[in-house]
């Protein structure tokens, strides 16, 4: 490996070292339910994200809130030596995709059959450190 490859990549493995993620694939709400708790976190610090998670009623919130404390673990796991309250972690980015549908049928009038489409959902949540943008 050259000189200028290796300076390259030791550049995106610390890069790569500030940020961690966690995945909640196939949850069974709607992706629409999902959105509406994850705009409320999206570029918050971690400790305010957890306090909105907490306090809301919805019941994605619970599930979100479980992926945060995930996601902040896994940044643990890769940064042994730092300290999560000194990093200032904050909610980089989270991603609310639709996941596949159990489609059911519904007995409707005069013997005809409507389709119910039962959703779930992928959310990709990066923390990331050091946040310079918010104040």
């Amino acid at each position: 490996m050259g000189s200028r490859k290796k300076q390259m990549a030791d550049a995106i493995k610390e890069a790569k070292k500030q940020v961690a993620f966690a995945k909640l694939n196939n949850c069974p709400t709607s992706p629409r339910k999902m959105r509406l708790v994850a705009d409320l976190v999206r570029g918050e610090k971690v400790e305010n994200a957890l306090n909105i998670l907490k306090f809301n009623q919805k019941e994605a919130s619970g599930r979100l809130e479980k992926l945060l404390l995930s996601a902040i673990a896994n940044w643990q796991a890769k940064n042994e030596d730092a300290d999560v309250e000194t990093a200032e972690l904050f909610v980089k980015e989270i991603k609310v995709d639709s996941g596949s549908m159990l489609k059911r049928l519904r007995p409707a009038p005069q013997g005809r059959a409507h389709r119910i489409r039962k959703r779930s959902n992928h959310v990709t949540l990066v923390v990331g450190a050091n946040n310079n943008t918010q104040a």
